[in-house]
C-alpha cells in the first residue's frame, strides 16, 4: 500500500465524513479533506489554493467553501477558506483550526486531528454563514484524494 492510502484508515475516513456531516448541519458552509501523495515540493497554501479550484470549491453560491489539504509525504497541511469567508472573517481566523490539527497530528492522530479541525471550522463557520432550511449540500463530503 501507499504512503496514500495508508495515512487513513477506511474508518477514520468515514469518522471524518461523518464529522462533515455533523459540522456543515449548523452552517451553509462546504467542508472538505482532500489528501496528496505530496505536493512536488511546492508551497503548501499556494498548492492548497490550486487544489481547491480543481476540485471546485470555489463554485459555492456563498462562495464559503473550506478545505482541508494534507501533503501527506511532505507533512504538510493548510486550511484555506473561499472569499466569501475571507472577507468577513479576521485574518487570523483560520489559526486555531490549523493548531488543533497540528496539535493532534503531531501526537499521531491523524483523523482526530482532521475531525477536530472540521468540527471547530463547522462553530466558527456558523458565526458568519448560519444553516437556513433553503440550504442544500453543494459539494461532496467524501475524501478527495491525488
Amino acid at each position: 500500500m501507499s504512503e496514500l492510502e495508508n495515512f487513513l484508515t477506511y474508518d477514520e475516513e468515514q469518522r471524518i465524513i461523518k464529522a462533515i456531516h455533523e459540522a456543515e448541519k449548523e452552517t451553509s458552509g462546504e467542508i472538505r479533506v482532500h489528501l496528496e501523495k505530496d505536493n512536488s515540493s511546492q508551497d503548501c497554501m499556494e498548492h492548497a489554493k490550486e487544489i481547491f479550484h480543481l476540485i471546485h470549491m470555489d463554485e459555492t453560491k456563498e462562495k464559503n467553501g473550506v478545505l482541508f489539504y494534507v501533503a501527506v509525504h511532505n507533512h504538510q497541511f493548510a486550511v484555506i477558506g473561499d472569499e466569501g469567508i475571507d472577507k468577513k472573517v479576521p485574518d487570523d481566523f483560520w489559526n486555531s483550526v490549523k493548531d488543533t490539527v497540528l496539535r493532534e497530528f503531531s501526537k499521531g492522530n491523524r483523523a482526530d486531528g482532521l475531525i477536530l479541525g472540521v468540527l471547530e471550522a463547522g462553530q466558527k463557520l456558523k458565526q458568519f454563514f448560519p444553516y437556513k432550511k433553503t440550504d442544500t449540500n453543494e459539494l461532496s463530503n467524501e475524501i478527495s484524494k491525488s
